[in-house]
């Protein structure tokens, strides 16, 4: 039995899931999943379990650090080319300042969450999965309070995303078709009945049963292009992780061909273990400068490539070899964090995109819209191949220090996730900061507005002359991320620590 755990989450359900699951002898990898379960439940419009995810894992063992890579896939197999643009409603809403997507039917790509969970746990967990799975059927069959942070979010799109489909419109509306509030308890019929499936007969309950028949023949009635064929075909792809020197740190990131990886691991390896104390001005010149060349690297070739394995590697080598000069011409997610005190820490990162609107008849399962996504599909609204993973943001971390420290670190935020994890850690593993105020600290991110770099910031930053304008969004903006991280120190105790730039959560037993 493991003596201790702890626990990083953006939902106090999931942590109290995550804390009962450890006191029954879960390390934590069990206890992350089953607290990413229970997160998929109880914040809807955010994540569900038919979305993607990255579980990256630093086992007990002292073997190698491995991402399970459960990223949506391009779905369509069998399916002429010429259907490839039905079932399709194109969505603007004022969140995040202006935002347009695509939802329906059309904009479902293949689901690989519960892949990457189930084969996270079949490797690495110890607890059963049915425990496993548990927390997250209870709060289904018994309802659940909606989260300040889903309200927030279901504010802006629970009438043009989810008010368009009758089930959907349902869970989220009263008896008098008045939306519900943060506070009120949100009941989604038949979504237990499915998480117990899935607690009795592993993921193959929803790639292969009778979950998956039910998906396929609702796509193929409303012009989806999901189908059976891509359900079972679905593999979580164990990855060796990439690995990146930082500090006194080893830090382990899901590798290509996720975007969001590779980006971090560039931006780290810049950065070069700066600050080596406090934030000075040319640290943030130098973070200023490594945004700008790796994001407009990634923007002029990852995110456009038919190849992201041999893009991402040519921007490590490019790094690796000529720092920022080798570069000179080149929605809704959330995170959890576990280690134990044995030494194994699990970081997994979920996401559905902005929310397709789509839940499955019979299922209580919301379906994600990734395929509607803009930033993950800038080759085109469905050019990718049947089979080809999406681009993803997600970048769950671990990591190990030369004095036996064990940290799982990561964030949702769309493209600000990988700056945000940046500025962590780099506060964290190069300043010295301590867990809580790395995270607490100022952040900035850099981003193109018509072709030219804009510094978004919080207020809190003393900025050198830049060559480009600045915007502040004041103190604590959830549009910098929220990141969640969990650690072992050196001496084995347990810490943990919460973004207050949303509704985190923390534990330690």
């Amino acid at each position: 039995m493991a003596s201790g755990i702890a626990l990083a989450a953006s939902n106090p359900l999931a942590i109290r899931a995550g804390l009962d699951l450890a006191g029954a002898g879960g390390n934590a990898v069990d206890v992350a999943l089953s607290a990413m379960l229970v997160a998929m439940v109880c914040e809807p419009g955010i994540c569900s379990p038919a979305g993607g995810a990255f579980v990256t894992v630093d086992p007990a063992d002292g073997s190698a650090p491995v991402t399970f890579d459960g990223n949506v896939e391009m779905p369509g197999r069998g399916l002429p080319r010429e259907g490839f643009s039905a079932g399709l409603r194109e969505v603007t809403m004022e969140y995040g300042g202006g935002t347009s997507t695509t939802v329906g039917h059309g904009s479902v790509a293949t689901p690989g969450a519960l892949a990457a969970i189930d084969a996270a746990h079949t490797r690495h967990g110890r607890a059963p999965w049915a425990e496993v799975v548990a927390p997250a059927v209870s709060a289904a069959r018994d309802g659940f309070p909606l989260g300040s942070a889903s309200a927030y979010y279901l504010g802006y799109s629970g009438e043009n995303i989810y008010g368009w489909h009758p089930e959907s419109r349902a869970a989220l509306h009263d008896a008098d078709g008045v939306p519900l509030k943060a506070g009120e308890i949100v009941h989604i019929p038949y979504l237990a009945d499915s998480l117990q499936l899935i607690a009795d007969e592993g993921s193959d309950a929803f790639y292969r049963g009778d979950i998956a028949k039910r998906i396929a023949a609702d796509m193929a009635e409303h012009g989806g292009l999901l189908s059976a064929d891509d359900l079972t075909a679905y593999r979580a792809v164990p990855r060796p992780a990439l690995t990146v020197p930082y500090g006194d740190w080893t830090l382990a990131i899901n590798p290509a061909p996720s975007i969001g990886g590779p980006v971090l691991g560039a931006m780290l390896t810049l950065m070069a273990g700066r600050p080596s104390g406090a934030w000075q001005l040319d640290d943030i010149a130098r973070l200023v400068a490594v945004q700008e060349a790796v994001l407009r690297y990634r923007l002029e070739h990852l995110d456009v490539t038919t190849d992201r394995m041999a893009a991402a590697q040519r921007l490590m080598d490019l790094v690796g070899a000529e720092g920022v000069a080798g570069l000179a011409g080149a929605p809704s997610t959330v995170h959890i964090s576990a280690v134990d005190a044995a030494g194994c820490a699990c970081a997994i990162t979920a996401s559905t995109g902005y929310g397709s609107g789509v839940m499955t008849p019979g299922t209580g399962l919301w379906l994600n819209n990734c395929l509607g996504e803009p930033e993950l599909n800038r080759a085109g609204m469905h050019a990718l191949a049947p089979g080809q993973r999406l681009a993803s943001n997600m970048a769950p971390t671990v990591g190990r220090s030369t004095g036996g420290g064990v940290l799982a670190i990561g964030s949702p935020g769309a493209d600000r996730i990988t700056t945000a994890l940046l500025q962590v850690l780099a506060g964290f593993a190069g300043a010295g900061m301590d867990l809580a105020t790395a995270v607490a600290h100022p952040r900035l991110h850099v981003r193109r507005v018509d072709g030219d770099p804009i510094v978004e910031h919080e207020d809190g930053i003393a900025f050198p002359s830049l060559p480009w304008p600045t915007h502040s969004h004041g103190p604590s903006s959830m549009y910098f991320g929220g990141v969640a991280a969990a650690l072992r120190h050196s001496d084995g105790s347990l810490y943990a620590a919460a973004d207050p730039r949303r509704d985190g959560c923390v534990a330690v037993s």
